[in-house]
Parts: C-alpha cells; structure tokens; sequence
C-alpha cells in the first residue's frame, strides 16, 4: 500500500502529540536509529536516544498538534512537509512549519531529520511574533 510507511509515522507522532504516550513512535525506530533535527546540536542515537528526541520535542510546547501538506514516500525515504501549531508553555501562541525526512529499513525508521527555520521558532516561543510564509498551492499527497 503506497503511503502506508508516512500514515505509521504521522499516526504515532499524533497519537504522542494528542496523549504524551511516546512508545508508538518508539516502536517504528530501529535500534541504531539516528535521529536529530537543525537545532539539535547532536545526533540521537538508538531507541534511547528516539526516546529523548521526541520527549523534548513534546515538552518544548504546553500542546502541539502537526498537520502535514505533503507525504512522498518513495522507496526507503519519505518526506513529510507540516505545520506544527500550539501554545508555549509562557501561553503564547506559535507555529511553525518544516520538512522532516525519514529513512526506512524494511519496517524500522534507521534515520529521521527535521528542517524547519529555528529563528521562527524562538520568535514564536518568545513573543509569539513570527510572520508565516504562505501555504503552497498544492494538495496535500
């Protein structure tokens, strides 16, 4: 089934989003997964390190909730284009959007990265100030 890769992860990353329950995601890692993202200034590694990973990325914002324009999947890669909306925890409103790709080995994430604009980011958790690029014409994949 096309796609079948891209709906795993975007329905963990939900459920982890929606419950905090981060193991869903967990389980789609590889045990030498490598994961990161632009502002990380190192790489995760491993299940502990995924564990990590997403742990901070849900407790950086007081809720979250992605939604995603775009999902390639071809071969062993995916790309997935989102917007990730949601409240700091000083109350300000933020969002920002980004691209994550992911490498697959059979049915295990082996690398996962996320690109997005960090400065956006920190204006937005800050003052809650940041201006939007406009949504692409396009329907989502």
């Amino acid at each position: 089934m096309a796609m079948e890769r891209a709906q795993r992860f975007v329905e963990a990353l939900t459920r982890l989003e929606e419950t905090g329950e981060v193991d869903a995601l967990l389980a789609l890692f590889s045990d030498d997964a490598q994961v990161s993202n632009v502002v990380s200034h190192r790489t995760f590694q491993g299940k502990d390190g995924a564990r990590k990973f997403w742990k901070e990325y849900k407790g950086m914002l007081e809720q979250v909730k992605s939604t995603f324009r775009n999902m390639i999947e071809s071969g062993d890669r995916v790309a997935l284009e989102w917007e990730s909306a949601g409240t700091a925890h000083n109350g300000a409103a933020v969002s920002y959007e980004g691209v994550s790709i992911i490498e697959w080995e059979g049915d295990v994430i082996t690398r996962f990265y996320a690109y997005f604009d960090p400065r956006l980011l920190g204006e937005e958790l800050s003052h809650g100030t940041a201006q939007r690029s406009e949504v692409p014409a396009t329907t989502p994949a």
